[in-house]
């Protein structure tokens, strides 16, 4: 009877998760919209496969309060069991993202916590908003059947938990046992092996998730620092390339540093059509205003592009300093080029007019006729006091000193100013 028993164990441990398929699928790095892109896409394939299980595998120090939130409700809508793998930390938006599953699970030198919302300057948000991230926290904890006080000191530093290492004045950051013993973990595990097994997964299809390249690279374009330096290299490049001879190194840098902005924000789900036939026509408006005098359709086709880059912000400060920051390296750069270089260069040279009749050049406005000056002549009409004289069979227009002049009276030529021969009666 004993090795009946031996019999049906073992082959109820080798059916564990027979005939089954688990998601697992990485959640790495900062928290922002390329990772709520990429989660969105492994999670839809995931359900549309008919997967029984996703587990994330977690580490990533946080990141933006926004992309969890989203992320969070997310994983709140899968109608698929889901568990949360902390391989090392689930930090700040992290620890948020880690709630909204329904088992978490701890490698033995893992962490979760420490979630008060700071600004991208490294100072504490307003309360306002630390308010309304507590309030997630403690919400997606209730959800999951956690205990919301936990999830409350993660992220209120005011909640005094001196027995997990989080007195008053600091968040709260759980340690593998810790987390077990609060319920915010069902286990401590040392590997995915070990994992799956608790979850009585050992014999399930696994499927492994991990970002394309066009996702990769999406990540760290739509990183807020990266892209504000993406937009003032292209406000840079383009400026320079304006006061430089044919289209050279500093166009080719602002062009491509646009179209990386753009790509990244594309496939990140940010940017759709409407922004990029908006960018589009700003441009077409911008080359038709060098041809069409005005000044109308530049300043639309400028607020066309600043559209179009709003438009692809998921947070419309953010861009907005971005966009800002961008416009000030072109006015600087733009000072700086036209004191050293003018608009001798450039495309302004094509479209500034400069040629000039002066008369070095052999260009004179009215023929001077100082060689007049003493000719004699006759009054052809009588002069009132301008009329017409005849000097020489050469026919001119007169004028007297002031006095008339009868037609056949002799004259002389005593001045010529310009177009003006002054006569007098001789």
């Amino acid at each position: 009877m004993v090795s009946f028993l031996n019999i049906d164990y073992i082959h109820a441990e080798n059916d564990e998760g027979s005939g089954q398929s688990v998601y697992i699928i990485p959640i790495e790095r900062e928290v922002e919209r390329g990772l709520e892109a990429f989660l969105k896409r492994t999670t839809s394939e995931a359900i549309e496969s008919g997967a029984d299980h996703i587990i994330f595998e977690i580490d990533t120090p946080g990141g933006r309060v926004d992309s969890a939130g989203q992320i969070g409700t997310l994983l709140q809508n899968l109608e698929v069991p889901t568990t949360s793998f902390i391989i090392n930390e689930a930090l700040s938006a992290g620890s948020y993202i880690a709630l909204n599953t329904d088992y978490i699970y701890f490698a033995p030198h893992a962490t979760m916590g420490a979630s008060g919302v700071i600004n991208s300057d490294g100072t504490a948000a307003d309360d306002k908003a630390q308010s309304a991230w507590k309030e997630r926290m403690i919400a997606s904890a209730q959800s999951k059947g956690r205990d919301p006080i936990y999830a409350e000191a993660m992220a209120d530093s005011n909640i005094d938990l001196p027995e997990y290492g989080a007195p008053e004045g600091e968040f709260l950051t759980l340690g593998p046992s810790d987390a077990v013993e609060v319920g915010y973990a069902e286990g401590i595990v040392d590997d995915r092996v070990e994992l799956l097994h608790e979850l009585g997964l050992s014999n399930a299809a696994i499927i492994e998730k991990e970002p394309t390249l066009a996702e990769e690279v999406a990540r760290f374009l739509t990183n807020p620092v990266v892209y504000s330096i993406l937009l003032s290299v292209a406000s840079l490049g383009l400026i320079v390339e304006l006061y430089s001879p044919g289209f050279g190194i500093p166009g080719i840098m602002g062009v491509t540093a646009l179209i990386l902005f753009f790509y990244g924000h594309i496939v990140a789900g940010l940017a759709g059509m409407e922004a990029i036939v908006l960018l589009l026509i700003g441009i077409i408006l911008i080359i038709a205003e060098l041809f069409v005098p005005g000044g109308i359709l530049g300043l639309i086709g400028v607020g066309a592009i600043l559209g179009s880059l709003l438009m692809s912000g998921y947070d419309l400060g953010q861009m907005s300093m971005s966009v800002g920051i961008a416009f000030l390296v072109a006015i600087i750069s733009s000072v700086i080029l036209f004191r050293r270089i003018g608009l001798d260069k450039g495309v302004f040279r094509h479209i500034i007019l400069r040629d000039r009749t002066t008369t070095e050049l052999g260009y004179v406005s009215t023929a001077n006729r100082l060689e007049l000056i003493g000719k004699e002549g006759v009054a052809v009409t009588s002069l009132r006091p301008s009329g017409i004289g005849e000097f020489t069979d050469e026919r001119i227009d007169v004028v007297s000193e002031g006095s008339f002049i009868e037609s056949g009276s002799p004259i002389k030529v005593v001045k010529v100013e310009g177009v003006r021969v002054v006569v007098r009666e001789k």
